[in-house]
């Protein structure tokens, strides 16, 4: 079944381009032109992924993020010609999965579309823990997550996670009391053949303890290990 790329952009001439390259690579692509007309189009066209830019009349790239946020967990790429980084760090805080500065490399954006596309199409893979409760779930504490499901509960109740939040949990989880350093995770949970900015490990592990903590100022399960990364306490 061919993926939907939902691109955002108000700029033709760059979403003629995106569009010929996304098209020649096998998608199926919807355009937008501003930021009313994209979050329209997020909603009834249902994309595998949206490449979203910041700068948009109607509604900015960030607002329209955020009201995407509140029904769907599609993966975002946000598309920015501005260096400033309270801007690349806004878009993660608001759930973008990644973002990306103009000019970029087609290539580069291409990679890391479809490795946003493939981890939410993969299947889960259920790795043996001791933690497992049965074949599927791992549990710690008020902590339950389902590996075919894709779900994780806290106390009983379900906690919204974008595919990302999820992949970052399950990595850690799956391998409790070890410690990845932000390379190690961009490479194994954001798939990259690169490493790309390491802030957006720092981000989403944020956002992730904001979901699954008691208290996320001083996080009991996702753990820094200073100068060495991150870990799963079980």
């Amino acid at each position: 079944m061919d993926k939907k790329i939902l691109v955002v952009e108000d700029e033709k001439a760059i979403a003629d381009i995106l569009e010929f390259n996304l098209k020649k690579e096998g998608y199926t692509v919807v355009c937008a032109y501003d930021g009313e007309a994209g979050l329209s189009s997020a909603q009834s066209e249902k994309p595998d992924l949206i490449l979203l830019d910041v700068m948009l009349p109607k509604l900015d790239g960030f607002e329209v993020c955020k009201e995407v946020r509140k029904s769907s967990n599609v993966p975002i790429i946000m598309l920015t010609a501005r260096e400033e980084e309270v801007d690349k760090v806004l878009g993660l805080e608001l759930g973008a999965d990644d973002y990306i500065t103009k000019p970029f490399s087609m290539r580069e954006l291409m990679a890391r579309i479809k490795a946003n596309v493939r981890r939410v199409s993969a299947s889960p893979v259920v790795e043996a823990a001791s933690e497992v409760e049965d074949e599927n779930k791992l549990r710690f504490g008020n902590i339950v997550i389902n590996l075919k499901s894709l779900d994780v509960k806290k106390n009983g109740e379900h906690v919204e996670l974008t595919p990302r939040e999820f992949d970052l949990i399950k990595f850690l989880a799956t391998q409790p009391n070890q410690v990845f350093s932000r390379e190690a995770l961009m490479e194994n949970v954001w798939q990259y053949d690169y490493y790309g900015d390491l802030r957006t490990v720092d981000v989403t592990v944020r956002r992730l303890r904001e979901k699954i903590e008691d208290d996320p100022a001083n996080p009991a399960r996702i753990v820094t290990r200073r100068g060495a990364g991150y870990m799963f306490v079980d």
